[in-house]
């Protein structure tokens, strides 16, 4: 790449009701240090736009608009998507920081490549604890993806090429109940339309603690009974799909349903190593709260 051509880069943040950590997510992107012009989309979910975030400099601009499709994270991120014009599409969770050399290095990984998304690794903070996590090459391969979820490629830290993404990878599935998993059905979409060009370094701060998701546990279920019927994928290998019936028996376990437990049977009969299986088993016969382990699974940078 030459040092004068940058591509210009739409950042769309969805936000709602977050105004000390929206305003901290665009300081962090307005401050990268990127040569091309960086235009930040904040788009306000089912809240009022403020006016104040709006900057006009050509090189650092930030736009506000509203959700005008539907109600949720999905919708949000395809309002911003569409309401933008440059050649690079990033997203940026409201609660999350880019770190100042993000956006370049990924620039230059994707013009190095023929993939048409970059991601980075992250680094995990949640309750004092920071944990760092970068994936290799090979966890960004479908199968690996789809049986592990490699939660390091964080949509935060995407970079995709416009076209791609509205032509080829397509927009974030808005029909997703609740919006949960709309990132990871979006990374298996991008791992089916060409893959990553890979950035191994942690280039993005998540911050764990604020989840709207972390215990919605009627949301998660339906959402994962969503992404089995919608991915084939998952049926071509045991272990992705005892990972993701796993975590079905755990979120009816959180919320106390009868059908847990055959659930979290179904899971270990389909991989009996699927851990998943064991800690649904365990709330279903509360010997412990779903709560707790979710607690201590975000202290080591994981979800279940």
């Amino acid at each position: 790449m030459q040092d004068d051509i940058w591509p210009e880069v739409d950042v769309v943040i969805a936000t709602h009701d977050r105004p000390v950590m929206v305003r901290e997510a665009i300081a962090a992107v307005l401050e990268q240090e990127y040569p091309g012009r960086i235009r930040v989309i904040v788009v306000f979910d089912r809240s009022e736009p403020d006016p104040l975030l709006v900057r006009t400099t050509v090189e650092r601009q930030v736009d506000v608009v509203r959700n005008t499709r539907s109600p949720g994270l999905a919708g949000a991120r395809n309002t911003g998507i569409l309401a933008g014009r440059g050649d690079l599409v990033a997203f940026c969770d409201d609660d999350d920081l880019w770190l100042p050399d993000k956006l370049r290095r990924q620039v230059r990984a994707l013009a190095g490549s023929t993939a048409p998304t970059s991601v980075t690794g992250i680094e995990v903070t949640y309750d004092g604890t920071t944990t760092r996590r970068v994936p290799a090459p090979a966890e960004l391969e479908l199968r690996h993806l789809v049986r592990h979820r490699t939660m390091a490629a964080h949509p935060s830290s995407v970079v995709v090429r416009r076209h791609d993404l509205v032509h080829r990878i397509g927009l974030v599935d808005e029909e997703i109940p609740g919006s949960y998993g709309e990132d990871f059905d979006w990374m298996i979409r991008a791992a089916q339309h060409g893959g990553f060009a890979l950035v191994e370094a942690p280039l993005v701060r998540v911050r764990w603690g604020g989840s709207q998701f972390s215990q919605q546990w009627a949301t998660i279920a339906a959402a994962i009974d969503y992404g089995l019927a919608k991915h084939p994928v998952f049926f071509d290998d045991r272990r992705a799909l005892a990972r993701e019936t796993g975590r079905k028996a755990f979120a009816l376990a959180a919320l106390g349903r009868r059908d847990a437990l055959p659930w979290a049977a179904r899971t270990a009969w389909s991989s009996p190593l699927e851990p998943r299986a064991y800690l649904a088993a365990a709330v279903a016969l509360h010997l412990v709260s779903a709560e707790r382990l979710l607690h201590l699974a975000h202290r080591r940078g994981h979800g279940i």
